[in-house]
């Protein structure tokens, strides 16, 4: 309504990444919450360093404290949150965008794949997306959103505007636990949240007595590979209602969803095509989603088999990325958005996600998909987070290695996690080495799987690296 461009930057940059952030953004305001002042001073002090101009810093106190008391040193951040509301005026005119394609936001990747870009949004994609959320996410009037997702993430995937054109009450949260999402079903009556698959997790291994019965069922939307059944049988048996979306900052947040229902997976033969099956239809605003053949630009047949790229064409993607003419060409290529993931188009129209490009190993002429190996491991009921890359072998070319954390209280071998996977997947796909630790993220918690492959890579095996 003023103007502006918004970017929701994330909260976990490092006052060097955020530096540069806000230079590229050329920033005029930016609003720091209390918790944040460290690394926000520390950033715009290195703007002047650079000769750049910061931008002016608006406080968030906690509370009804004020941000009078901060040290600013030689940064302009005598705006104080209460203060500039408190300077608003009745008369105001709102300053609406001149054409509909106008940017409203600006939202940059995880970087998992690369150097985070800045995504930008117009105006008619966030509307449009704004509204399939609510088409998709099955809302009501006045619902209760309960903030387990990001708002830096595609801006809460759009929610934030869902939200509002909804009525809705937000509960916004500092930490997210399994007790922390129970309870505030319980006083809030939340209706929806959403976040990573690793929410379920958190959720369905939560001690009993955190898991408090749910007075309605509640609907969870969540992104990324598909959790194994097990995870997913257990959830729905406390009283939630489980949406799966695949999508990523180029797409504004989730593009296709389904809805997950047990009785839809049983007519499936086995449990591996139960897993096969999972990705969904693409939402009714969404014009086009094709897995096409990169070079050729032809739709794969409908086999389940032949692997080509996931693609998008819609009105609800970004208009391109900030200051980068050339990549944002080469991302809609054809006229289709390049996504960069591997995936197969069942007879049923449905579409199997197999694997981002660079991560998907091929074993002695099998392709294997790293999300099916992970999605098996992190079924086990002592592993938290896994991730699966390929390790050099002189025969195969490649063979899975898995990197596993086990949850905290647990101990566990190489050779149960073996096993288990063996009474799960085919004998190509079990990871022939399994290594213990921590996993390497970036700022926005994802994996970075190019880090470990350096490691794989530097030695036959992990553990002498």
């Amino acid at each position: 309504m003023a103007g502006a461009v918004l970017c929701a930057l994330n909260t976990r940059l490092d006052a060097s990444t955020l530096a540069l952030t806000l230079e590229q953004l050329n920033a005029k305001l930016i609003f720091v919450d209390y918790q944040f002042n460290d690394v926000a001073l520390k950033a715009l002090d290195l703007l002047s360093l650079k000769s750049v101009k910061p931008p002016h810093l608006v406080g968030i106190p906690e509370c009804d404290k004020s941000t009078s008391s901060m040290d600013c040193k030689n940064i302009s951040c005598d705006l104080d949150y209460n203060g500039l509301l408190e300077m608003g005026r009745d008369d105001f005119t709102i300053i609406r965008p001149n054409k509909e394609c106008d940017p409203i936001s600006v939202n940059y990747t995880s970087g998992s794949t690369g150097k985070p870009k800045g995504v930008i949004y117009s105006h008619r994609a966030a509307y449009l997306n704004s509204l399939a959320e609510i088409f998709r996410f099955d809302m009501r009037q006045m619902p209760v959103f309960l903030w387990t997702v990001d708002m830096f993430r595609c801006n809460g995937w759009c929610l934030t505007w869902a939200m509002a054109a909804l009525g809705a009450t937000n509960i916004c949260l500092r930490n997210v636990s399994a007790e922390v999402i129970f309870d505030s079903i319980s006083l809030h009556k939340v209706t929806h949240f959403c976040g990573p698959p690793a929410i379920l997790n958190t959720i369905a291994n939560a001690p009993a007595g955190n898991q408090n019965p749910l007075p309605f069922n509640v609907n969870v939307i969540i992104a990324g590979p598909f959790p194994y059944s097990e995870i997913l049988t257990k959830v729905e048996g406390l009283g939630f209602n489980v949406y799966h979306g695949y999508g990523m900052t180029e797409a504004l947040g989730p593009a296709i969803v389904r809805p997950w229902k047990p009785e839809l997976d049983s007519t499936f033969e086995n449990e591996q095509e139960k897993i096969r099956n999972r990705e969904g239809l693409h939402n009714l605003l969404l014009e086009g989603v094709d897995v096409k053949d990169p070079n050729t630009m032809k739709s794969v047949p409908y086999d389940g088999k032949t692997i080509g790229e996931v693609m998008f064409r819609s009105n609800i993607l970004m208009s391109g990325y900030l200051k980068n003419s050339q990549v944002t060409q080469e991302a809609f290529r054809g006229g289709w958005y390049h996504t960069g993931d591997l995936g197969v188009r069942h007879q049923n129209g449905y579409i199997q996600m197999k694997d981002r490009g660079k991560d998907i190993i091929i074993s002695g002429g099998e392709a294997i998909s790293t999300l099916e190996v992970e999605a098996v491991l992190l079924s086990h009921p002592k592993v938290s987070e896994a991730a699966v890359v390929g390790q050099p072998d002189a025969l195969l070319n490649e063979v899975p290695c898995a990197l596993v954390k086990v949850k905290e209280g647990f101990g566990a071998t190489a050779e149960e996690i073996t096993n288990f996977c063996g009474n799960r997947l085919p004998d190509h796909m079990i990871p022939k080495s399994i290594v213990f630790g921590d996993l390497p993220v970036n700022f926005s918690g994802k994996v970075q799987k190019f880090a470990i492959r350096e490691k794989v890579n530097c030695s036959t095996s992990l553990s002498n690296c």
